[in-house]
């Protein structure tokens, strides 16, 4: 099993000095999901949620999100984010909406992060825009999928 790198020889917790690190191209990208009713789904495809554009104003705080994950998480390397696409897709299948962020970033630590942060902020602000029609949804599934660049290279789940 690989050593956890944000605790130090004594067991306390450190941020991880990336300095000696190469600066690299960095990706990586995060999914996961929002589970509803399929009577609650239709208001986001059918555009009428009281609050507005479910899918636009979730997509806008996913970016958000990722911006200020080194806010939000304590060890988190403030870095400088070269690119956030969030994709909020209605599916009926789950009933519910899937999300999927992909972040970039040239520098020396990874954005998996950023990614894993903006797919928990879309789905938050998913929830919190469709609540009064549904208290039952689930958030669901978040995991990283993808991460490229740097010394351990390419990850694919």
């Amino acid at each position: 099993m690989a050593q956890l790198t944000h605790f130090d020889g004594k067991g306390d917790a450190h941020m991880v000095d990336v300095s000696d690190k190469q600066v690299t191209s960095r990706i990586a990208v995060a999914t996961g999901a929002v589970k509803m009713q399929s009577e609650t789904l239709s208001l986001v495809t059918d555009g009428t949620a009281r609050k507005g554009d479910v899918l636009g104003v979730a997509r806008l705080a996913g970016i958000m999100g990722a911006k200020k994950a080194s806010e939000l998480i304590p060890l988190c390397h403030p870095l400088p984010i070269t690119k956030v696409a969030v994709e909020l897709t209605p599916d009926p299948s789950l009933p519910g909406v899937r999300i999927e962020a992909t972040v970039k970033t040239t520098g020396q630590t990874g954005v998996e992060m950023e990614a894993l942060t903006a797919v928990s902020t879309a789905a938050l602000t998913v929830y919190d825009m469709l609540k009064a029609a549904e208290k039952t949804m689930e958030i669901t599934d978040i995991k990283v999928t993808l991460k490229d660049g740097g010394k351990s290279g390419r990850f694919e789940a």
